[in-house]
C-alpha cells in the first residue's frame, strides 16, 4: 500500500497531486471555463486506454472533448499549424494538454496561437518579444503530464522545431501556464523504461542547471536541490521497478520542480542537447544525460565551491568530484549511453552543433561562458567518453 499522499498545491498554478486524481479531469476542465476542449497528445498516447477513458469520463459529465495526435517526439510547427486549425474547426474553447513533453508544449502552443494573427516565431524567448502577442487570444490550459521528466506542466514556455531551419525554439508568454494541473502518478506506470530513464534525468538536468546557474534566485535554489535528491532517491527504484508508485509520485514532483526552478536559468546540457535534438531527433531527456558529465568538468571552476553544499545535501562524500563520480554511476546503473555514439549522433555536424549551442537561450545560463570553442570542447569529450 502506497503512503503517497493526495494534496492540492497553488505554486506555481493550481495543483492536484496524487493517484487516481484523473477522475477530476471533468471537473477541472469546467473550472478553467471550458465545455469543448481539445485533448492534444501524442500518437503513442492517442490510442492507450488512459486517453479514451479520459474522453470517456468528460463526456459522461456533459463535456464535449475531441483528440488531436499529429505530433511528433520533438514537435515541428506543421504540428502547431495543424492543431490550431483542428482547434478552430472544432469550436473548441481550451486546451487538455496530456502526455510527456512533446503532448505538453504542443498543447500549450496550440492554446497559446490559437488567437494569434502573427506567426509563431515573433514570440520567441527573446527580450520581451511575449507582449507582441494578444493575451485574449490564449486559450484556457489544463496539462495532465504522463512522463516525469519535463515539467513542461507548470511551465510558461513551450518548445518548437523550426522545420525550415532545424532550430529548436523556445516560445514564451506568462499566460501559457496551465490554469490546473493534474499529477497523477498512476498515470506513469505504464511508460517504458527508456522513457522513465530518460524523463527522470531531464528532471535532474533541469534542477542541476539551474542549481548551478548564476543568476540570484535563491527560491529556485532550494527547489533544485530537493529536486536532485528526489530524483538520486526515487529515480533508480523506478527504473527497477516500474509499479513503484510512490516512486514514481517523488519523480513527478521532482520533475514540476526543476521546470519552476529553472526559470533561474539553464545551461550547455541544454544549449547542447537542444541542436542534436533537432537534427537527429534524439530522446531530449537521454541528451541531457549523456552530455551532464561533460558540462560539469567544463563549468568545474565556476561550480566546485558551490557542489561542496550540494554533496552535503545529497549525503554524498567528496564535494564536485562525490558528486560527477555520483552522476556517472547514476548514468551507468541506469543504462545511458556514455557518448553521443550511443544516441547515433556522429560528428559530422559538429561545428553547426557549435554555432548552434552558443545562440540557444539556455546558453546564457551557464556559469562559464560558452563561446564556440568551449562548445566544441565539450562535444568532443562527450564523442570520446573522456571525463
Amino acid at each position: 500500500m502506497s503512503s503517497l499522499p493526495s494534496v492540492n498545491w497553488s505554486y506555481p498554478t493550481s495543483v492536484r497531486f496524487g493517484a487516481g486524481r484523473i477522475k477530476e479531469l471533468p471537473k477541472a476542465v469546467r473550472s478553467a471555463g471550458m465545455s469543448n476542449p481539445l485533448l492534444v497528445t501524442d500518437p503513442g498516447l492517442a490510442g492507450l486506454p488512459m486517453v479514451s477513458e479520459a474522453i470517456a469520463g468528460l463526456e459522461a459529465a456533459g463535456l464535449k472533448a475531441a483528440v488531436f495526435s499529429d505530433v511528433k517526439p520533438n514537435p515541428v510547427d506543421s504540428n502547431i499549424s495543424a492543431g490550431v486549425a483542428a482547434y478552430k474547426a472544432g469550436g473548441h474553447d481550451g486546451v487538455i494538454a496530456f502526455g510527456g513533453g512533446s503532448g505538453l508544449d504542443a498543447g500549450k502552443l496550440i492554446a497559446f496561437m490559437s488567437g494569434q494573427t502573427r506567426p509563431i516565431w515573433d514570440f520567441e524567448d527573446i527580450g520581451d518579444w511575449w507582449t507582441r502577442a494578444d493575451p485574449a487570444g490564449i486559450a484556457p490550459i489544463v496539462a495532465v503530464p504522463t512522463t516525469a521528466g519535463t515539467g513542461s506542466e507548470v511551465g510558461r514556455a513551450g518548445v518548437v522545431t523550426n522545420e525550415a531551419t532545424h532550430t529548436k525554439k523556445v516560445i514564451f508568454h506568462p499566460k501559457m501556464l496551465p490554469a490546473i494541473v493534474i499529477c497523477d502518478p498512476e498515470l506513469t506506470v505504464g511508460m517504458p523504461r527508456f522513457i522513465t530513464v530518460g524523463t527522470g534525468m531531464d528532471a535532474l538536468a533541469h534542477c542541476l542547471e539551474a542549481y548551478s546557474a548564476p543568476m540570484y534566485h535563491p527560491m529556485s535554489e532550494g527547489i533544485a536541490l530537493e529536486g536532485m535528491r528526489l530524483v538520486f532517491e526515487n529515480l533508480p527504484k523506478v527504473a527497477a521497478d516500474g509499479s513503484d508508485l510512490e516512486a514514481r509520485g517523488h519523480l513527478m514532483s521532482a520533475a514540476a520542480m526543476g521546470a519552476v526552478a529553472f526559470q533561474k536559468g539553464l545551461g550547455a546540457i541544454h544549449s547542447l542537447s537542444h541542436p542534436v535534438g533537432a537534427l537527429y531527433d534524439t530522446h531530449h531527456g537521454m541528451t541531457n544525460a549523456v552530455f551532464m558529465p561533460y558540462v560539469l568538468q567544463f563549468n568545474k571552476p565556476a561550480i566546485e565551491q558551490k557542489f561542496e553544499r550540494l554533496a552535503g545535501f545529497l549525503g554524498i562524500a567528496g564535494g564536485y568530484q562525490g558528486v560527477l563520480d555520483a552522476i556517472l554511476k547514476l548514468r551507468e546503473d541506469l543504462g545511458v549511453p556514455h557518448t553521443l555514439a550511443g544516441l547515433n549522433v556522429d560528428d559530422s555536424k559538429r561545428d553547426l552543433i557549435a554555432e548552434m549551442a552558443i545562440v540557444d537561450p539556455t546558453a546564457g545560463g551557464n556559469p562559464v561562458p560558452l563561446t564556440k570553442e568551449g562548445a566544441l570542447e565539450i562535444f568532443d569529450k562527450a564523442q570520446q567518453g573522456t571525463v
